[in-house]
């Protein structure tokens, strides 16, 4: 089984965006990503770092992830808690949906200080695009 920390991150909002996600598989890092996604909102990083992570989750082969963001609107959006009113974000949680079937996913809301590795690689890399 895999835990992923996932993180999005807006300078601006909307303005450029960045996503940081951290894979373990036995308690060790396997994969750190740090990608800079172009311009959008918060939550437009959230949902694409999550879903980033769930494709990470198909190539290695893996059935089951524990996902863990601290983004308390995507955990609860996910859950069905929150209804979704955006479109886009009604679209993302479409394709999110899409890659979880045939998996065992749990989502897990943290606190911010739980989740600083994705936070620090999901602001890395919207800064870079904020430097273009």
């Amino acid at each position: 089984m895999l835990v992923i920390y996932t993180d999005g991150a807006c300078f601006g909002n909307p303005g450029p965006m960045g996503i940081g996600i951290v894979i373990y598989a036995d308690g060790k890092i396997v994969r750190e990503i740090s990608e800079y996604i172009g311009e959008g909102t918060n939550n437009i990083a959230e949902y694409s770092a999550l879903i980033r992570a769930l494709k990470e989750v198909k190539k290695l082969g893996e059935r089951e992830v524990v996902i863990r963001t601290d983004s308390q609107l995507l955990a609860r959006q996910l859950s069905g808690e929150y209804k979704i009113k955006n479109k886009k974000l009604k679209e993302l949680k479409a394709l999110a949906d899409d890659l979880m079937a045939g998996l065992v996913v749990k989502i897990e809301h943290i606190p911010r200080e739980q989740n600083a590795e994705a936070d620090e690689l999901s602001k890395r890399a919207a800064e870079k695009g904020a430097k273009k």
